[in-house]
């Protein structure tokens, strides 16, 4: 990797970044449009960690690679903002803000106001809960011999997890109108891989009407159920009480859906992922299996238990966050000129950060397409070495529930092959992804339920949490 240079001097004698190779009229629409993340890091090996590129009639700068990302981590706060970006969907939300599009003091304070409500310490307590709607999951939505398709599976699961965990409040019926209208604006108003037509289609008009019917619920049972609080409700509220200009009853609903959003998209893709990845490498399913079944048999894991004792489960989740990123690159834009690597970058220009083309580097990662689980152990914790691992995002704007993603994902998938014996369908199956509007497994992929590893399941599993 090249030595970082970052600077905002003599900024009129650097170059502009290269324009790559692109076709009339569509630019570099259909590389991205195929896969995006494959196209990154082909650029980036070409032409280094910055260049530029055309989607349709407009020109984009990507910084790329761990340059960029060391770039992120250290120099966010003075050189980028979100705002640009996802005002769209602050304006579809009908809200004055939402975190992804603040900058600046108003992000960091929206950050603390949520901060409770998503870090990994709000499930301490709480994991057998989680394990009760796991396992009535798993009883009700995979009968035995049947064919399951996983992304809609874990579309289910990670929205009943999060939902009674955030809000005490399953999605339930809504999980298709959520899919729906935060996938439309993203295709639409966010990433423009849609025409603007599609916005006023009766599918799309149903599912935003039925999206905020669902946050006002939640808001309304969770002020008539006041005996059953959740840090992130508590702590929106008691925001909105203390200060209605920051915090309005109008940003209210878009916030405690956010989870359930969340879930749909990244939480559900990459659990997907985890287990197509799991399942095509036996060796690592057999470790996994016995792994689980040692812990669960000696109890209810703690957090101590999840970080000491279940390297298998762990390094098979960070190996898949690495493989299948579901944010290839996160889009930002210049709040000043400066010269990165060499390269003018305008003020006010639009800029693909492609953080994942790192996980790919042979220089990082030996065989970097090969799943290899032991990368994060000690001595080779391949992941710490700076630049190369960004699955949730770098800067201010990291995930802000990373840490309770991490935890859900590996109690969900511990308890998902702990009680489930399953195979792909068709056992030769290879995975294909759906990259709009971000990337994740496509819909078709199925495996089937063999049968259950465990003759019991706890009597919790085939009834509702309260």
């Amino acid at each position: 990797m090249q030595e970082l240079e970052i600077r905002t001097d003599n900024i009129t004698a650097a170059p502009d970044p290269q324009l790559i190779p692109n076709a009339p009229l569509v630019g570099n629409a259909l590389q991205m449009a195929k896969d995006p993340g494959a196209f990154f890091i082909e650029m980036y090996q070409k032409y280094g960690p910055i260049f530029r590129i055309k989607i349709l009639n407009k020109t984009y700068t990507v910084l790329a690679g761990p340059e960029a990302n060391i770039f992120m981590s250290r120099h966010s706060s003075e050189f980028l903002r979100s705002k640009e970006f996802w005002q769209a969907m602050v304006e579809e939300f009908g809200a004055s803000k939402l975190l992804v599009a603040e900058d600046g003091e108003s992000h960091k304070r929206l950050r603390g106001v949520m901060q409770r409500g998503f870090a990994r310490s709000a499930l301490n307590g709480r994991y057998d809960e989680v394990f009760a709607i796991t396992d009535r999951i798993l009883t009700e939505e995979w009968p035995d011999k049947a064919e399951i398709p996983v992304v809609r599976a874990m579309q289910k699961l990670v929205t009943e997890q999060l939902g009674y965990i955030t809000a005490n409040r399953s999605a339930g019926e809504y999980v298709d109108d959520i899919r729906t209208f935060i996938k439309r604006v993203l295709d639409v108003r966010i990433t423009h891989q849609r025409p603007g037509l599609m916005m006023y289609l009766p599918d799309y008009k149903k599912a935003k009407g039925r999206f905020f019917e669902l946050g006002q619920d939640v808001l309304e049972n969770y002020q008539a159920n006041p005996d059953k609080p959740t840090l992130l409700i508590d702590d929106l509220l008691a925001a909105s009480e203390a200060d209605a200009v920051f915090m309005p009853q109008s940003d209210l609903v878009g916030v405690v859906l956010s989870p359930y959003i969340a879930g749909l998209d990244t939480v559900a893709n990459t659990t997907a992922s985890f287990v197509y990845a799991v399942l095509k490498h036996p060796d690592v399913l057999a470790k996994l299996q016995e792994e689980v079944d040692r812990i669960f048999a000696a109890g209810t894991p703690t957090p101590q238990t999840l970080k000491r004792d279940m390297p298998i489960l762990y390094g098979a989740l960070m190996e898949t966050l690495r493989m299948y990123p579901i944010a290839v690159a996160a889009m930002r834009n210049a709040t000043q000129d400066f010269v990165f690597q060499g390269h003018r970058v305008y003020a006010g220009e639009p800029l693909y950060m492609a953080t994942a083309v790192s996980h790919f580097l042979p220089e990082f990662y030996p065989d970097p397409y090969t799943f290899d689980i032991e990368r994060y152990q000690r001595p080779r914790a391949e992941h710490r070495q700076p630049g190369a691992y960004a699955p949730f995002g770098l800067g201010p704007h990291t995930c802000l529930g990373a840490g309770m993603a991490e935890v859900l994902m590996m109690l969900g998938m511990g308890r998902l092959f702990h009680q489930l014996d399953l195979v792909l369908s068709p056992p030769d199956y290879k995975l294909k992804l759906d990259v709009a509007p971000t990337p994740g497994p496509e819909l078709k992929f199925k495996v089937l339920v063999k049968g259950r590893r465990q003759e019991t399941v706890r009597e919790t599993a085939v009834s509702s949490p309260n």
